[in-house]
């Protein structure tokens, strides 16, 4: 056997963790495992190499020994794969299971089926944007497994009872010969119950439980956005063989309106004003969750100009001070005028100033002026 640094052979420092440690074996073995290398004898030879290492450096005692004298250390206590896996430091199935059990169904994992929590649900919840701000209560209707009232939730009919497998004994895995180490798998006659309905309950086929739509109640809290979510504990679906119910999660999806939208905590909405008003200032109504309420708008507004109404935005759904409405005014061009309407336009437009009446539209003008001016043609 090659007597490569053991840290080198699995590709990690000398201060590696054990989980680490633990990690870069299983990457190692796994690349160069006799059973993804068929007649492979260099893959095998780095696979029992990979094991030796592992064997040493994952028992404390040995690691240490090795830290301070190499191999010299080690050798006397077994260290070789040939001959010191059956002695003090466990067998190579030990590490094999420790290792890869939660690949193969041995290990640390449950031995056999017994029960299982249900699975989480998640449905989806449409909310007008005055219910989403002010809270509300809804009914909904969800399909789910519940646990069968006939058998109650055992699977098998009434007056029977489930047996014991006779292919894993009642244990739920199987232990499998696999080269020269052996593994555990789930069984596959049970499925890793341990148990095996000879007479299956009529109404729920053996399964333990059946489908069935529910009616709930959820209450949604004020201020409530799209992607928020509402936890309903055990209604989900029911668990496997007497395991707690899984968990129901309302998703919150607000739907688009007709004159607001929503921004976190702040609302934003457009009011449509005369020029007349733009130009001479006054007062108009502006629409809020709350009803309408005046805005005063300054003479010589401008389109596009944002004000903001303190206060009357959404109270945030995890608390803190309720946001604001930004009206954004746009300023719209009367239609089908009259004759005498164009008229007095006409006369009105006869009275503007240029720049001292439209300072914007004098600017812009200029600035193409010059940009014209500099092109070279």
């Amino acid at each position: 056997m090659s007597k490569r640094d053991y840290y080198e052979i699995l590709g990690v420092d000398r201060d590696v963790s054990k989980a680490d440690l633990k990690k870069s074996y299983r990457r190692v073995a796994m690349k160069y495992h006799p059973d993804r290398n068929p007649d492979d004898a260099e893959a095998e030879a780095k696979f029992k190499e990979a094991s030796e290492a592992y064997e040493i450096l994952s028992n404390a005692e040995k690691r240490s020994a090795y830290d301070q004298f190499g191999h010299a250390g080690v050798d006397q206590q077994g260290g070789g794969f040939g001959g010191g896996f059956g002695g003090g430091g466990g067998s190579f199935s030990d590490i094999f299971g420790d290792v890869f059990g939660d690949i193969f169904g041995g290990g640390g994992g449950r031995g056999r089926g017994g029960p299982a929590r249900g699975s989480d649900l998640r449905y989806t919840l449409e909310l007008d944007l005055e219910d989403a701000v002010r809270g509300t209560s809804v009914k909904i209707r969800v399909p789910t497994l519940v646990a069968c009232n006939t058998c109650d939730g055992s699977g098998a009919k009434v007056g029977t009872k489930p047996v014991s497998c006779t292919t894993c004994g009642g244990v739920g895995q199987v232990r499998m010969q696999q080269g020269f180490f052996s593994v555990q798998q789930t069984c596959p006659n049970c499925r890793g119950n341990g148990t095996i309905i000879s007479d299956p309950c009529d109404d729920c086929h053996g399964q333990g439980r059946v489908e069935e739509t529910k009616t709930l109640s959820v209450k949604v809290p004020p201020g409530v956005d799209t992607g928020d979510r509402i936890r309903l504990s055990g209604e989900g679906e029911a668990g496997v063989d007497g395991g707690p119910a899984g968990d129901l999660y309302v998703q919150v999806s607000v739907k688009n309106h007709d004159i607001f939208q929503r921004d976190g905590k702040n609302l934003y909405c457009e009011v449509p004003i005369s020029f007349v008003d733009a130009a001479l200032g006054g007062e108009i109504d502006v629409p809020t969750l709350d009803g309408r309420v005046k805005l005063k708008v300054p003479h010589e507004t401008q389109s596009g100009k944002l004000f903001r109404l303190r206060g009357k935005g959404v109270m945030p759904v995890r608390g803190g001070n309720a946001g604001d409405l930004m009206c954004r005014v746009v300023v719209e061009t009367p239609v089908s005028l009259s004759g005498k309407q164009k008229e007095l336009l006409k006369e009105f437009k006869a009275t503007m100033e240029g720049d001292k009446n439209s300072p914007k539209q004098s600017s812009w003008f200029e600035g193409m002026k010059n940009f014209f001016g500099d092109m070279k043609i």
